[in-house]
């Protein structure tokens, strides 16, 4: 059991939860919501608040993760410590495929285990699996508010400056189509936990050429992500909604 850096046992702690990577968007968040800080969690690297909402009589917690995989999944499993069974996080991702546009929806389904934190918690295996059920509810509820995504593979590594062309095509042999900082680890903490983790991303930089094209990478434009914060919440709640029904059948 983890030793979280927050105080355990708050009472009525949302057992739901979204984290964003972006600093904007998670500032955006709090400008449209006007949420309740409820906890923080506090590192050597800073302190970083947890808020709380309510979102038709399902209550969520939100908080800001770092990225790279150690540092996410340091704050997930305090999350977990404090009684978050159902977590939705939003960030961003590169694309190992030039027609994917920028600012696409991806459903990661499945990732590739290219970095070092997911092996202290899941049997060594080069890929691993989303949740098919979390991934299934994550796709109704991006249906029923019409919006486009795609459901793709990722490669999850962790190192910011050694997706060299050689690692880029044999990833792209195994069939993956995005690559991000810290999905294979927290499906694989969600699965040694026993609870449930899904993740969207927006497509951002473009790998899938002979030079680094960093495209929105270095100039986000915040007024095309604002729809991933009422998006997230909407999953957040159909995850809490379905999965408790699930839980009590």
């Amino acid at each position: 059991t983890p030793v979280a850096s927050v105080k355990k046992n708050i009472k009525n702690f949302p057992s739901t939860a979204v984290a964003f990577y972006s600093k904007a968007l998670m500032e955006k968040f709090i400008e449209l919501y006007n949420p309740k800080k409820i906890a923080e969690l506090s590192h050597s690297s800073g302190t970083f608040p947890i808020y709380k909402i309510t979102e038709d009589g399902v209550d969520i917690a939100v908080y800001r993760s770092m990225i790279g995989a150690p540092a996410s999944v340091l704050q997930y499993e305090e999350m977990i410590a404090l009684g978050v069974k159902n977590l939705v996080a939003i960030g961003s991702c590169g694309c190992l495929d030039k027609a994917i546009e920028e600012f696409s929806i991806i459903i990661p389904h499945e990732a590739v285990r290219d970095e070092g934190t997911s092996y202290h918690y899941y049997p060594k295996n080069d890929e691993i699996r989303m949740n098919a059920r979390v991934v299934k509810i994550l796709e109704k509820v991006l249906r029923q508010r019409g919006n486009s995504y795609i459901k793709a593979k990722t490669w999850t590594n962790d190192a910011f400056y050694r997706e060299t062309k050689a690692k880029v095509k044999r990833r792209k042999d195994m069939g993956c189509r995005v690559v991000d900082m810290e999905c294979s680890a927290m499906i694989a903490v969600a699965k040694f936990r026993k609870v449930h983790f899904g993740q969207l991303f927006y497509s951002a930089d473009n790998l899938d050429s002979n030079y680094w094209d960093p495209r929105n990478l270095r100039n986000y434009s915040l007024e095309r992500r604002h729809h991933m914060i009422p998006l997230a919440i909407a999953c957040a709640k159909e995850m809490h909604i379905e999965l408790e029904k699930q839980s009590r059948a």
